[in-house]
């Protein structure tokens, strides 16, 4: 689909497709605070006696309570209902009860947790084409299915690579995440997130991230949806250090969009999911969970349009590691050995001179979750669409194609702009593990290893 090279953000309130009302509030990592109805929000204390409107104060912990100031992340709720009063009586449902089989993917679609040992992880770099909907209605929690695992959810350590695809909105139908952080790369279709802190509406080429607890449902603006999610086990996503590259560009703290409150007074059943401990477990209330009528704190979603973010680069010779175009981060006990590193590969110029300007040919510790949402990547002109995935294992491998590397090598070196492209990468410091479904949907592309081919021997000691 064609994308807008300079958006224009909305802040404050401002209608949204359907009607409703839709604000926004600028900043990464801010001490926010807003309210649906004036005077809903405490001053200068968080938990009064008696809270107004009749409501229940209820605090929302991201982190530990005596993690550094720094990365202390909480949120003080002020609710119609406390969430003790959102559970019921659970039960556990098999994750192939979120699964739908097609005639084109007999194999279902399932949601896996590290660790996953379905498969022995293939000594092999993998690519996948798109997936195909399914042909039954499927809502966003329904349609997510796992690629990738690594590490530990019970440890907080590593992350899961899942696909989404959404036919049908989450009516009445609310989910939250005990293991992890979400992040959600949008690559088709545009979704509504009602969530606690308020309703977040996102377009291909955005991204939202859920963080771990958070309640939210999910509704199509659209007909369909498809797009990718890290699933973040360990530490929340973060801005990265820019270092020499000084206080400005890359990801910059103003363009992130957090929801102003918005609450639903709905006394109607209701599906809970919950994800906690690898399992699925659901129960019926009587009433929307997504109550919150007032809110302040720095643990709350967010979302951010990837067309906003400022790359920098090589203006003379040769280019940077890959790691200038990080947009978040999720730092590990290691310094500089990120647990996760979201990175993005935007329009740009290409203007080095004498330089190979593709990706090198590398092969790197960490190992790389690829995806591609609007546009052809320069690495890979072929074989490599929209909605497909890829992934280079620790150690493995890989660089650009046989048709790529011709071009670059022989091609005049003049500024070119690469334009109407946006890839991104999950890359973690742990090997990936396949799931079954990774290694046997008919999606899976054999031949992948094949574009690297035709590379042929060069080699000639006469001729330097």
């Amino acid at each position: 689909m064609a994308q807008d090279a300079h958006p224009q953000f909305q802040r404050g309130q401002t209608p949204s497709a359907t009607g409703a009302s839709v604000g926004y509030m600028s900043g990464f990592g801010n001490s926010f605070e807003t309210e649906a109805l004036a005077g809903a929000l405490p001053v200068g204390r968080n938990s009064p006696q008696r809270v107004a409107y009749g409501l229940y104060a209820e605090q929302l912990s991201g982190s530990p309570f005596t993690a550094p100031r720094a990365s202390n992340e909480r949120s003080w709720l002020y609710r119609i209902r406390p969430s003790v009063l959102h559970s019921g009586r659970f039960a556990k449902i098999d994750a192939h009860r979120f699964a739908v089989a097609s005639d084109a993917h007999p194999h279902p679609h399932s949601w896996r947790t590290a660790p996953c040992h379905e498969v022995e992880v293939p000594i092999a770099q993998m690519r996948w084409s798109p997936v195909p909907y399914p042909k039954v209605p499927t809502s966003f929690i329904e349609g997510i299915t796992t690629m990738t695992t690594c590490g530990d959810a019970g440890t907080q350590t590593g992350m899961a690579a899942h696909l989404y695809h959404a036919t049908r909105s989450m009516t009445d139908e609310v989910f939250w995440n005990a293991d992890g952080e979400f992040l959600v790369v949008l690559q088709e279709g545009r979704l509504r997130f009602r969530t606690e802190f308020g309703i977040i509406d996102a377009e291909p080429a955005e991204i939202v991230i859920i963080p771990r607890g958070v309640k939210f449902s999910v509704d199509l603006l659209g007909a369909y949806a498809r797009g990718y999610i890290c699933e973040n086990y360990g530490g929340a996503f973060t801005l990265p250090e820019r270092g020499p590259i000084g206080a400005n560009c890359l990801a910059n703290a103003r363009d992130f969009l957090t929801p102003v409150a918005a609450y639903e007074d709905k006394d109607i059943p209701t599906t809970l999911t919950v994800k906690w401990g690898g399992a699925l477990w659901q129960t019926t209330l009587g009433h929307s969970p997504l109550d919150v009528v007032a809110w302040h704190g720095n643990y709350a979603p967010y979302k951010y349009d990837l067309r906003r973010y400022s790359p920098v680069g090589a203006i003379g010779f040769d280019h940077p590691d890959p790691s200038i175009f990080s947009v978040l981060t999720a730092p590990s006990e290691t310094p500089g050995c990120s647990n996760i590193d979201f990175v993005i590969f935007p329009e740009r110029w290409a203007v080095a001179e004498n330089t190979f300007r593709p990706p090198w040919y590398h092969r790197n510790i960490m190992s790389e979750f690829m995806g591609l949402v609007y546009g052809q990547y320069d690495a890979k002109p072929q074989g490599f669409t929209p909605g497909a995935a890829s992934l280079h294992n620790c150690m493995l491998a890989h660089g650009p194609d046989r048709a790529a590397y011709e071009h670059a090598s022989t091609v005049e070196l003049k500024p070119v702009k690469l334009t109407n492209t946006l890839a991104f990468m999950f890359e973690t410091r742990f090997p990936q593990r396949v799931t079954n479904f990774a290694a046997t949907t008919p999606s899976l592309q054999p031949d992948y290893a094949d574009c690297w081919a035709g590379l042929k021997k060069t080699f000639d000691p006469t001729r330097p």
